[in-house]
């Protein structure tokens, strides 16, 4: 679906133009509308100001109410911004696409599918469980529980900021991005990272078939209880205690601070502080030099 399909000239699409709604299920319903500079708010306190809705395009409104997009199909959401007070905003819906808007209410997205977005300013705690084939791109992102799981996802470009993200995810491929996140990756399954930062404490740890690629890794004690765990080409900063009983290949371009009873695998690496064997179950190869 793009933008430029709904065409305000055709009879099967209303405008609805500069508009303020503020009362409850204020558009229910609506079938093929096109909502232009309106404003989703009031002393009303409406909410699901476009539940059950499908063939709608929103552009450069406002959004100050609860739930104004749950059960919808084929929807677009361009130029918006929805506040804090719009809480739960997208929830069980299909076929979206969200450029340029901003989420700021808590549980933006969730329980939804086939979902793109682009350019967009995100400060949601809880955003995005359980939704299924999101794509991401040129994106920032702040919050606690991010995408908790989610699966199918393509992501690119994005900043993130927060604690406990991408837990129990699933067929998920992350490039060029840059993560901030403490617990990120935890229960992950089939993941990949390509060329992007990742910092934060206990990456990674109970994951299965996590690959990183050329990726710069920042913290404490990560890889734990690992796998299928990948690692090509990264170069792993500050951190320690990495890789206890994980089943491990890496391959490591900088030196790391110490390794801790790796279970099985192998682990190359220039330089490393401190090898700690004291597991008899500890048979991973670690190479130095």
């Amino acid at each position: 679906m793009k933008f430029e399909s709904f065409n305000p000239k055709k009879q099967t699409y209303q405008v609805i133009e500069n508009q303020r709604f503020g009362e409850e299920r204020a558009l229910y319903g609506s079938q093929g509308v096109w909502v232009r500079g309106c404003a989703f708010d009031g002393e009303e306190d409406g909410e699901s100001a476009l539940k059950e809705s499908a063939d709608v395009a929103v552009q450069d409104s406002f959004f100050n109410l609860r739930y104004p997009f749950w059960h919808d199909t084929r929807l677009l959401i361009e130029n918006c911004e929805l506040t804090p007070l719009c809480r739960a905003a997208l929830w069980y819906s299909e076929d979206v696409e969200i450029r340029n808007s901003r989420l700021h209410g808590i549980k933006a997205l969730r329980e939804c599918g086939n979902v793109i977005l682009r350019g967009c300013d995100i400060l949601s705690a809880e955003f995005g469980w359980s939704t299924r084939g999101l794509q991401i791109e040129d994106t920032s992102a702040e919050g606690e529980y991010f995408l908790l799981r989610a699966t199918d996802m393509k992501i690119r470009d994005l900043r993130m900021r927060g604690k406990y993200s991408f837990q129990y995810v699933e067929n998920v491929e992350i490039e060029d991005s840059d993560l901030n996140t403490k617990d990120a990756f935890w229960h992950a399954k089939n993941v990949t990272v390509r060329n992007s930062v990742v910092k934060g404490e206990y990456l990674g740890w109970y994951s299965e078939n996590l690959t990183l690629i050329n990726c710069k890794i920042i913290g404490t004690q990560p890889l734990c209880y690992c796998k299928g765990l990948r690692l090509e080409n990264c170069e792993m900063i500050d951190t320690d205690l990495s890789f206890e009983r994980s089943e491990v290949e890496a391959t490591l371009t900088a030196p790391i601070v110490s390794i801790k009873n790796p279970r099985a695998g192998f682990i190359r690496v220039p330089a490393c502080g401190e090898t700690i064997l004291d597991d008899p179950l500890a048979k991973a190869a670690i190479t130095i030099g």
